[in-house]
């Protein structure tokens, strides 16, 4: 008995607290919603100040979000918006009150009207209110569902889900800078053109490490969708490994003195391996690095040198600012959302996708595939352009290059090539004519055996990277060496650079 009289105490003294909480009310300011309107109503020019971030559903006030909403139709159709030419749009619309109707509000509010020059503060305001309200939403959903979870959704899940709500209303906010005056433009131009000026090797881009590639590029350019294709074993992987791992190490930053990091040199690198694992990425890099063939590292089959030399390099490598994403099934969506939140978080520089068929659209399923690859090149586009980042992403090739004698990919040899040719501001293909070569073999002691070492001899270690479309600047083929056992590509010594032992 004394057990239950003290629970139903508990309880009462609960209740008593609970009832002495204040109520609270989701955050809103009805009087800057008010003064926006009126200012609109006033002068039109006002929701040009506002409409590029402000949406009706960032009103607090179901009647002031109908409103906003009417006034932008009105006036982007080209008429005036007023109380008067918005009076017909709520002429039976139920009162605010006994002795207030809408149109009667309307014209409250814009007799009350403030001058327009605080339009945008006032928009600035709902806007804050409203991203405030959808938290308090978003975390009540997340208490919600953990406290009554279904058995099919497990607690991953979840913090899926929330993150990326919170990341779409992070995201929200991204509209682009509208027009730019043109001698803003040009002050920009030659910015980049100093910066090339003063830079080692004079590129405007991000160095890739490769001399005679960068010198037909002028680095990785900011903003660019750039596809490096290639048939399988032909390397594209290994390339694209080595070039993000050069600008990762180059990283240079100096603190500005608003506290801020300003890249000097290099970049940082998110790589988003959606074939290989993170650790077998690592091994290639580090079997690079160390000079030590991947597959020995694998097995174990190195010296208590050998693995020395290992984990000094791995020490070094653990200091380089390259991020890996080894998520399989991504779709573009969600590699948008991860490259944003690692741009916020890290100032990302370089983005490296491998590779682009592996990726997926919002299309349903049984849609054409072709629209699903347009799909996500324009958003590699898009994303690119936002992030003010190069983007290299990895692409297949179709079967059709193994049916041509001159093996050397082109442009047609793209799959779905319309949208990838047609997106991408540089398209680079890998080609190793060394792999073709090595598998024509003849019989040793014969004619052919001996002209077939020959050819063998003029092409190992050799590799090529044709550039087949770039915006800015030729295409073109350009040479590299490339080490097999190291996955590694290098620039090649040109005749004039190979030392002479003539005495």
């Amino acid at each position: 008995m004394a057990k239950n009289a003290l629970q139903v105490a508990d309880r009462l003294a609960a209740a008593a607290a609970d009832e002495a909480l204040p109520f609270r009310q989701a955050p809103h300011n009805l009087e800057a919603e008010q003064a926006l309107l009126g200012a609109i109503l006033v002068n039109n020019e006002a929701m040009d100040r506002v409409s590029a971030f402000l949406d009706p559903h960032h009103f607090y006030d179901p009647l002031h979000q109908q409103i906003y909403e009417t006034a932008g139709k009105l006036i982007h159709a080209g008429k005036q918006a007023t109380p008067i030419t918005l009076r017909t749009f709520f002429e039976t619309a139920e009162p605010i009150s006994p002795t207030l109707t809408v149109p009667q509000y309307l014209g409250t509010l814009a007799a009350n009207a403030t001058t327009i020059i605080n339009a945008e503060d006032y928009g600035r305001t709902v806007y804050d209110l409203a991203t405030r309200r959808a938290l308090i939403i978003i975390g009540e959903d997340m208490v919600n569902n953990a406290y009554d979870s279904p058995v099919d959704l497990p607690p991953q899940k979840q913090i899926e889900e929330s993150e990326t709500r919170l990341y779409d209303l992070a995201e929200q906010r991204k509209y682009g800078s509208g027009f730019v005056n043109f001698g803003t433009a040009l002050t920009h131009a030659i910015e980049m053109a100093n910066a090339a000026f003063a830079r080692e090797g004079h590129l405007s881009g991000l160095a890739s490490g490769l001399i005679d590639l960068d010198s037909k590029m002028g680095g990785l350019q900011p903003s660019d969708l750039i596809i490096l294709a290639g048939r399988p074993s032909m390397g594209k992987t290994a390339l694209a490994t080595n070039i993000a791992y050069n600008i990762a190490k180059a990283y240079k930053s100096e603190t500005q003195p608003d506290g801020s990091e300003k890249t000097v040199d290099g970049a940082v690198v998110g790589f988003f391996s959606l074939e290989m694992s993170a650790e077998q990425l690592a091994t290639r890099i580090l079997s690079e690095q160390a000079e030590i063939a991947s597959e020995k590292i694998r097995r174990g089959m190195i010296t208590e040198s050998e693995f020395r030399k290992l984990v000094d390099v791995s020490q070094e490598m653990g200091r380089i600012p390259l991020y890996i994403d080894q998520t399989g099934g991504l779709t573009i969506a969600q590699l948008a959302a991860r490259a944003r939140k690692l741009k916020r978080q890290k100032n990302l520089g370089l983005l490296v996708i491998d590779y682009l068929q592996l990726l997926s659209g919002s299309s349903k399923r049984g849609d054409n595939r072709v629209q699903e690859i347009t799909e996500i090149t324009t958003g590699l586009k898009a994303l690119a352009k936002e992030l003010a980042v190069p983007i290299l992403a990895l692409s297949q090739l179709s079967r059709q290059v193994e049916q041509r004698d001159d093996k050397r990919p082109q442009l047609s040899d793209l799959r779905e090539s319309g949208s990838i040719e047609q997106d991408a501001d540089v398209v680079m293909f890998v080609f190793r004519e060394e792999y073709y070569v090595e598998r024509l073999k003849p019989s040793e002691g014969t004619a052919e055996f001996v002209e077939w070492q020959q050819k063998m001899m003029s092409v190992s270690g050799r590799a090529e990277v044709i550039i087949g479309k770039q915006r800015h600047g030729p295409v073109g083929m350009v040479p590299l060496s490339f080490e097999s056992q190291f996955t590694r590509f290098g620039n090649l010594a040109r005749d004039y650079q190979v030392p002479s032992f003539d005495r």
